[in-house]
């Protein structure tokens, strides 16, 4: 019997969605957060999309985000020269990381004691998070008394805001970090930097190259060119393979040594694609607002349909790979089962009267005050509109 694929909308954000990541599986389930040029990205509970915070700090579009494997720690890279860390379950900011210029992508190593940035300055910035600058009156100051008089001194005559906030600053709860590492060799911005390889060596993605680092060393190991600007990347530890977006062209490679494993050409120009974990299906989105399925062994398109209002920006499939996840131009992000029907989450399957001709449709389920506030809006997908999100802090 034919099922229709019914998606979770998730609303809240104001402008366009454009990256997304979910964390691993942990004791209370799986997480997923979105970035958004409302400089406001939010984390949400991964299998049913339920709003958990907003993290509020940037002045700028935030052009990318991520979480830690125990989604204990969050990151993100903005339009205001910085990235930030925070605490995923607090909502605190924990750090500020400056930049020259618009960050466009972070990623934390396996152990969360490191962050990779990149961005428009078209430097890779390494960070270690476990080694802040001291943030204490006396390990600001310089040793002393007279220092210290000088500080009571220019606290006392302060008459311009950059000095009043160089003595707030000494109080501050964000740490402040030790100077980074940094690899040059990108001849434009990054678009995407990734740990790969055990976090012993990195991926990174400008506009028409691809290049492989050795982390120890510094040094680029390989690279690849394209004819044309690389809109994606995505790493899939199990097996070492790189997904690469480029034009309509979805391609595989090799992760350790960039080696071409094989390819697929969609309709449309894409922006995103997502390899399942156990590598059955591919699901791929773009200009033309639908999301494609492949067969990733045979190549077959499972399914097309319009997914969005506007283009997709970003794909990812959930941990355990019973969802994947868009995010697109008209500012929301919404889940789509891997198999339609299997009740999971939200779904719930609920097969129609017999000879009744309908299709079969699965329902989604929510508690009992959500629902009683939710109302049906038709689309062509018979969309759920989701709960309205509040801009508070998480």
């Amino acid at each position: 019997m034919a099922m229709r694929q019914t998606p979770l909308t998730c609303s809240g954000h104001t402008r366009p969605v454009v990256d997304l990541a979910f964390s691993g599986i942990t004791p209370y389930g799986y997480f997923l957060i979105s970035a958004c040029k409302d400089g406001k990205p939010m984390l949400r509970q991964g299998d049913t999309g339920d709003w958990i915070g907003t993290f509020l700090g940037h002045k700028g579009a935030v052009w990318g985000a991520t979480l830690n494997k125990d989604a204990t720690k969050a990151a993100t890279a903005a339009a205001d020269f910085t990235a930030k860390v925070w605490d995923a379950v607090s909502g605190d900011e924990l750090m500020t990381l400056a930049h020259k210029h618009i960050v466009k992508t972070v990623d934390f190593t396996q152990d969360s004691n490191y962050l990779l940035t990149g961005g428009q300055d078209k430097l890779l910035r390494i960070y270690d998070l476990n080694k802040p600058e001291a943030e204490t009156r006396l390990e600001t100051l310089d040793d002393g008394c007279c220092n210290v008089c000088m500080v009571f001194i220019c606290v006392l005559i302060a008459v311009s805001v950059c000095a009043l906030h160089s003595a707030l600053a000494i109080h501050s709860n964000i740490m402040q970090p030790k100077k980074p590492k940094e690899i040059s060799g990108h001849t434009s911005g990054i678009k995407k930097a990734l740990w790969c390889s055990e976090d012993q060596q990195i991926l990174s993605a400008d506009d028409k190259t691809v290049r492989l680092w050795d982390h120890a060393t510094m040094t680029e190991v390989k690279s690849l060119n394209f004819n044309m600007s690389v809109s994606s990347m995505e790493y899939i530890p199990e097996g070492e393979m790189l997904v690469i977006t480029y034009g309509r062209s979805i391609a595989f490679h090799s992760a350790v040594s960039l080696d071409p494993i094989k390819s697929f050409e969609a309709p449309a120009t894409i922006n995103s694609a997502s390899l399942h974990p156990e590598k059955e299906f591919l699901v791929a989105g773009g200009e033309d607002f639908k999301l494609y399925k492949y067969d990733y062994n045979s190549g077959e398109e499972l399914e097309s349909y319009k997914g969005h209002f506007g283009p997709i920006h970003c794909v990812r499939f959930s941990p355990d790979g019973e969802l994947y996840a868009s995010g697109s131009e008209d500012g929301t992000l919404r889940l789509w089962q891997t198999v339609v029907g299997k009740t999971y989450g939200l779904w719930k399957c609920v097969l129609p009267e017999e000879d009744s001709g309908e299709l079969a449709k699965p329902k989604i389920s929510f508690p009992e005050t959500a629902e009683e506030e939710l109302e049906e809006i038709a689309s062509e997908n018979s969309d759920s509109i989701y709960s309205s999100t509040p801009e508070v802090k998480a």
